[in-house]
């Protein structure tokens, strides 16, 4: 299993940027994906960003194409998540996840969460 810490969330007007980061530990000798997801007030957890074991493959949700870019720094156990362009709707608690395997969307695919973030987008 891995722990993941999340980090970098805020308060921050609508157009402006984050960086979120999540810091792994445990098994972390294995490949994995890994992913940020998002639970907005009152609604359902949902998929934003996902990344394979290498980085070399991406998706993201069509809500933040283009203003979000997932990265991973593999020697620092670290994953990443820059967010421009921010909008009042991307107001949320990130997490981060991780699985070992390929990149995949779907919540119940991933064993290893964080805590989460709150991101908060001020109009």
């Amino acid at each position: 299993q891995v722990q993941l810490v999340e980090s970098g969330g805020g308060l921050v007007q609508a157009g402006g940027s984050l960086r979120l980061s999540c810091a792994a530990s445990g098994r972390t000798s294995s490949t994995y994906a890994m992913a940020w997801f998002r639970r907005a007030p009152g609604k359902e957890r949902e998929f934003v960003a996902a990344i394979s074991w290498i980085g070399g493959s991406t998706y993201y949700a069509v809500s933040v194409k283009g203003r979000f870019t997932i990265s991973r720094d593999n020697a620092k156990n670290t994953l990443y998540l820059q967010m421009n362009s921010l909008k009042p709707e991307d107001t949320a608690v990130y997490y981060c996840a991780a699985q070992p395997g390929a990149l995949d969307i779907a919540t119940t695919i991933y064993g290893s969460w964080g805590q989460g973030t709150q991101v908060t987008v001020s109009s």
